[in-house]
């Protein structure tokens, strides 16, 4: 397909439910707008509802991951008033609270430079690696502004002490930095990130589709809240749902008889 015809976002599937969802804006550094927010809220939409995804991987075409919002759009906005700029606003930050809450596994590909809502996107995802020369800002307060939709998922990631610097800074840092502050997990050779991102995908096809996704309602659900009776409760109600399930049971089985696991791929069981 030639540039001509790609849409600004697309979305594929292979045989293995590998679903990979394509920024296709080279030619500006996949910097989004309006329309590119509409297409992923569509394309993450469809991918929540279907049981035969197994792995989300976001990337983008180009040189950069994103440079995040469109300068021509942010000038359209700015000539809108005040409903128009926070009904777009919302649009955006449902988008990105749809892809953190995609029930499969995501990965960020980062082949390149992400500023801005790119950074919103990346930490939105569960996993995310990213290529040694990729080079990362929250550059919003430069032109007058904050990363305010983004905000709550990069403070997530990264932490409150990170975030007030970055944010009031607008400084740019390498994937080194990057990885260190945990904003991705790693970085590696440009060369060999798609093999990276391969070889995590490859090991989240051998676990349970249903367990992951328990396992990312979890994490969400109990992330920084004390340990009660009512979380012992909960959590324990949880594992013992999952020991009980199809999936859990042939789990065990597997184990037990020493074969993969009927969602494993290639396997005949």
């Amino acid at each position: 397909m030639n540039q001509d015809t790609q849409p600004l976002v697309s979305c594929s599937m292979d045989a293995q439910g590998i679903a990979r969802v394509s920024l296709n804006r080279p030619e500006k550094h996949n910097a989004f707008d309006d329309s590119m927010i509409a297409l992923m809220q569509s394309h993450f939409d469809e991918l929540a509802g279907r049981e035969d995804v197994r792995v989300v991987v976001l990337q983008a075409e180009g040189k950069s991951f994103s440079a995040g919002a469109d300068l021509a759009y942010m000038k359209r906005m700015a000539d809108f008033d005040y409903g128009r700029n926070l009904d777009d606003a919302r649009a955006l930050a449902t988008m990105l609270q749809t892809l953190k809450t995609l029930p499969h596994p995501t990965i960020a590909r980062v082949q390149g430079n992400a500023f801005g809502g790119a950074i919103g996107l990346i930490s939105c995802c569960d996993i995310a690696i990213a290529s040694d020369t990729a080079l990362f800002g929250l550059t919003e307060t430069r032109i007058g502004l904050i990363p305010s939709t983004i905000g709550p998922h990069v403070i997530e990631a990264i932490g409150a002490r990170w975030a007030r610097r970055l944010f009031l800074s607008a400084e740019r840092f390498d994937a080194a930095r990057a990885e260190e502050i945990q904003l991705i997990h790693q970085h590696c050779d440009a060369s060999a990130l798609d093999a990276q991102v391969d070889q995590i995908v490859a090991t989240l096809l051998q676990n349970g589709p249903e367990a992951m996704r328990a396992a990312k309602v979890l994490v969400c659900d109990i992330a920084g809240k004390a340990v009660d009776a009512q979380m012992i409760d909960d959590t324990s109600a949880r594992i013992a749902h999952l020991r009980v399930s199809s999936e859990g049971q042939e789990g065990l089985q597997a184990f037990l008889q020493k074969r993969p696991p009927s969602w494993t791929p290639g396997s005949n069981n």
